[in-house]
């Protein structure tokens, strides 16, 4: 039987001009952002919250998010390298060899350093505009896998945090890393993320009433990293000090969300029933 796996080999970059590159994973990144706030703008509407409010936590959002998936990944992944580069945590260069410096973009983003961005610039919202800090986060977590599906998919593209070796029919040979079949791990999460935010959104829409007060902050966040767990199993390691680990470093990331994810869900349920 001849089983003819998927090549891929997509160039991460779509055009480079003065040494300025455009990527496809900025375009999903941010790509995802707009539609996480277009779909914010209906709910917005729909809970009778002024736009202007979602003005603002849109800007602190975007810039919070970005800011802690990539310090996350500095400092959670190559905290000697980053530390001893300190401009590369923040501006999209590296150092070459001969002392200069060369544009990169910025390759190296982490999903838990991400949602504690989030949850900054939530905790700012709320005191900036006296919101509900709890309802607040509620809204968020409707949209927020929608979010990290974007991400995945922008990670496919640039054929990083692969999957380890495998012959189940729809392998991906990602060209750029080397020649062997591996299980599309990023695709996974896309898939996994887009299901929990279909499954969310549904709750949202049909059971809004009956499920408050963190709910669907604590199911998302359990659900997402719970993916994130088991995925991690079938993935490469990220960095050398993960190989003499026996959870990585994405899975012990991932435990205390999952924990917090099903204290705010048990917490949802029971205080909107004493209501």
């Amino acid at each position: 039987m001849i089983i003819n796996y998927i090549n891929w080999n997509i160039d991460p970059e779509i055009v480079n001009i003065f040494g300025i590159s455009l990527r496809y994973y900025g375009i999903l990144f941010v790509g995802g952002l707009v539609l996480c706030i277009y779909i914010l703008n209906w709910i917005f509407k729909k809970e009778n919250i002024s736009l202007d409010k979602l003005e603002k936590l849109s800007i602190y959002g975007m810039i919070r998010i970005f800011a802690g998936a990539r310090l996350g990944h500095c400092l959670f992944y190559d905290p000697s390298y980053y530390l001893s580069h300190p401009l590369e945590m923040f501006l999209p260069i590296q150092q070459t060899a001969d002392g200069g410096f060369k544009f990169t973009g910025y390759q190296g983003l982490a999903s838990h350093g991400g949602a504690l961005g989030l949850i900054l610039a939530l905790i700012i919202y709320a005191k900036r505009t006296k919101e509900s800090i709890i309802k607040t986060i509620d809204l968020i977590a409707v949209v927020a896998p929608l979010g990290g599906c974007f991400i995945r998919l922008a990670n496919l593209i640039n054929s990083e945090i692969v999957g380890i070796p495998t012959k189940v029919p729809w392998a991906f040979i990602f060209v750029r890393e080397d020649k062997l079949p591996r299980h599309p791990a990023q695709l996974y999460e896309a898939i996994s993320y887009l299901a929990i935010f279909g499954l969310i959104f549904y709750l949202y829409k049909a059971k809004r009433e009956k499920l408050q007060n963190g709910f669907f902050f604590g199911l998302a966040i359990m659900l997402i990293f719970m993916a994130r767990f088991f995925i991690e199993f079938i993935k490469e390691r990220q960095v050398p000090f993960e190989e003499q680990m026996q959870l990585d470093m994405g899975q012990l990331l991932s435990i205390p969300y999952v924990i917090v994810g099903l204290g705010f869900v048990i917490y949802g349920l029971i205080k909107t029933n004493r209501q």
